[in-house]
This record gives structure tokens, sequence and C-alpha cells, in this order.
């Protein structure tokens, strides 16, 4: 079943950012804003904290949950286009009982041995909610059966696949695990799975890696060697807090701002189910072709073309080069925070209409966590462009195709899916 459609220099920020305290994993670094906020946190913690499920790949489920919500908040307000489940809840339902009942189906389907936990906490939420009675109980309705039709929906589309990896023999340009633990490929199912607003994982598939015999291969390469070595002496300081700051996990960082934007601009309940809908589809779509893209070329890591010389005789070899972070185990093109993160900053700023948009941003990586503050969303995808080299991880061809790639899933899903009812094509 298909949903429902209509029709460098980057910005250097100072050390001494703003805090947070005592911010649990998952947990919004604002208030609690309204259910839907309160369910993606639980979600969190549910994918997350609870399943251990890795960066990339916890924007499927964050999806899953989204879209059900979404649906369910729109059977009962009728404001914009359905995705899934297209049917109506009864007059006078509670869209607030609806978000609550979609987000719990959704996440006991997928993580039945949370039930216990998430039961507990559907209980607490529709305690907490004030409406009557039926109009409760009418919003459970709407919600179970949105999240039966995303179910449905989403039956066979390669979650979790049994696919197989292999890396290429050894040897210039070809993925390898990485150290320090030389872990297996993560995730080869996710760039196989059927994505939900791309006609293909490999629609927007990029043209792959800088060829190593080129001008721009050994300028990529010096500049990753130079910025992201672990006791580089030309990174400054605060670069070294950026590269850090963004190898906190993506998913977590990324529900952490949505709370941060429904309370900040005072959204509504289907307004802030769109929003939610709409950043972690982009975020999964986003994450589905990239990670095509990545076992498509399965190109090597800094710290592997760094310790042998790059393939290139131009280029001067280091054996005991080590990257700022830990190198995340699949291949390095492209960058999927440049995918994430192109996607998810283009929704944002589409949803608002500007780009001058005010970011919060929260990393737990941190003790006590950091916070970064940005006025809008370019200079956010700037600053994650600029970690991921401070980090050690990619090159710069990497993040600017990564970036192009997540634009794209932005763009054809905002014109596509979510839109007001009656919206004009």
């Amino acid at each position: 079943m298909q949903p429902t459609t209509r029709g460098p220099n980057q910005r250097l920020r100072a050390l001494g950012f703003m805090v947070v305290l005592s911010v649990a994993i998952g947990v919004s670094a604002s208030a609690s804003a309204n259910v839907v906020t309160d369910w993606n946190t639980i979600a969190a913690t549910t994918i997350v904290a609870k399943a251990g499920n890795p960066p990339p790949a916890s924007g499927v489920w964050f999806a899953y949950q989204s879209i059900a919500v979404y649906d369910a908040v729109n059977a009962v307000d009728q404001e914009f286009e359905p995705f899934y489940y297209d049917g109506s809840a009864a007059v006078d339902a509670s869209d607030e009982a609806a978000a609550v009942a979609a987000a719990h189906r959704v996440l006991v389907n997928y993580f039945p041995a949370q039930q216990s936990a998430l039961d507990t906490q559907f209980n607490s939420s529709l305690a907490g909610i004030s409406a009557s009675a039926q109009a409760k109980n009418d919003g459970v309705v709407a919600g179970e059966a949105a999240a039966a039709a995303l179910i449905a929906a989403r039956a066979g589309d390669g979650l979790e696949a049994n696919v197989s990896y292999t890396p290429g023999a050894p040897g210039p340009g070809v993925w390898q695990p990485t150290p320090p633990k030389f872990l297996p490929a993560q995730t080869p199912w996710l760039g196989q799975m059927r994505s939900f607003t791309m006609d293909s994982s490999s629609q927007f598939l990029p043209g792959g890696p800088t060829p190593l015999t080129s001008q721009q291969w050994v300028q990529n390469y010096n500049e990753t060697a130079s910025l992201g070595e672990v006791d580089s002496t030309v990174r400054t300081p605060s670069q070294t807090e950026i590269g850090l700051f963004w190898t906190d996990h993506a998913g977590l960082q990324y529900s952490r701002l949505l709370g941060y934007l429904v309370q900040n601009h005072h959204l509504n309940i289907p307004n802030s189910a769109r929003l939610q809908a709409i950043l972690f589809t982009g975020f999964a779509d986003a994450a589905i072709g990239c990670f095509n893209a990545k076992y498509t070329y399965s190109f090597w890591r800094p710290v592997m073309a760094i310790q042998a010389g790059g393939g290139n005789p131009a280029l001067i070899a280091d054996a005991d080069w080590l990257p700022l972070g830990t190198t995340p185990n699949h291949p390095e093109y492209p960058a999927a925070h440049g995918c994430v993160s192109g996607a998810v900053s283009s929704l944002v700023k589409d949803f608002f209409g500007t780009s001058n948009v005010n970011i919060v941003i929260t990393s737990q990586v941190f003790s006590p966590p950091h916070t970064h503050t940005f006025n809008n969303t370019a200079d956010w995808l700037n600053e994650v462009f600029s970690a991921r080299i401070y980090a050690g991880f990619h090159y710069r061809h990497s993040l600017e195709d990564g970036t192009s790639l997540g634009h794209e899933v932005a763009d054809q899903l905002f014109q596509n899916y979510f839109q007001p009812q009656n919206a004009q094509q």
C-alpha cells in the first residue's frame, strides 16, 4: 500500500556554550510541550536507549511512529492530506488520545519486549488528557486504526531484512572495518528497504566518490588529515568541541529539537503531529537513500585511507593517524549526517516558511551536556558539515553530495506529502 499523496570556511562558535543539566537520554532539553512531543520522547527512549538502534536506522522507527500519529490526529481534525490512513474519527473525538494511542500501538508492535513500560505510559498519558471518557475512547479508536494502517502498509518493507554485505578486497578506495573495534558493516538492509516518499531507495543516487587520481581528492584528503586527526595542532579548541558535539546520536538530537520547536512556536496538536511526521519521514528517507549509496560505492574512511597513503603518489601516508572521534562502522560516501541534516534542516525551513528559525540543539556527549543555538537553518547545517571533517569521519566531497541528497529528499517530500487539505498543486 502506497501513501496517499498530493499530486570552507564554516562559521565557528566559541566554547562555553549554554549547558542543560540532568537531561536523561532522549529527553527534550525544553519542558514537555504536548502529547505529541511526550510520545516522541518515549519513542526515543524505546528506539534508542532501550533497543539500541544506531542513528541512521533509528529514523525508520521514528517515521513509523510519527506517520501513525499524524494520520491519527488528522482523522480527528481533518486539516491535512492523509498518508496511510484516510478514515475519519467520531465527532468530538480527542486528537490527543488519538495521538497517544497511535504512538503506543506502533511502538508496541515493533518493540513488543517493551510493552509493559509502554502500557504504563499509555495509561498515564490518557489519564492526563482533559476530555470526556467518550471523547478519549473515540480518539483511541482512531489512533488504533491509524496505527493498524501504518503497520499493514509497511509490512514486508525490508525492515531489518537479512541483507548480506561483504567488503571488497582490501585496496585503495575500498571500505574496510575501522579501528578500534573493526566492527562489521552496519545495517546494510537500510539502503535496500522500501522508502516512504521516494520512488525507490536509489532515486537520488549521487555520482560517486572523488576519483583517487584527482586534485580534488588530494585536497579533500589533506584537509581531513590535517583537521580531523585526534591530536591535530591545526584544529582549534572550538572546532574540536564542534566535532565532538555532533558525534551524539542524531535521532536523539533531532527528537530533542522537535520538542524545542513545538514549545517555542506554541504549536497545537495537529501542527505538532505534522511537523514531527515531516521531519522524521525526511530523516528516514534521507537515511535510506544515503545507505543505498554507501553500499553501492563502498568507499574507504579517512582512518584507513590516511594510514595507507590515499592511493595517490602525491599524498603522504601516516600509519599512526587516528580520527578525533570513533569512526562509524559503515562506508564513507556519502556522509550520513550530511544526508539527514540536509533533509531535516530543509524541512524545518519549509515548515516555518523561512530559514530564519531559532534552532536549539543539545549534545549529551559532554557532561554536563552542551547546547548550540543558531538563528537560521543554514548556520546549523554548515556546522554539521564542518563537524564531520573535524571529527575525522568524512571528506568534503562526501558531505557536499550527502547534503544535496538530503535537500532532494526534502524538496520532493514537502511538495507532495503532508499538505493542507485542498492545497493547490
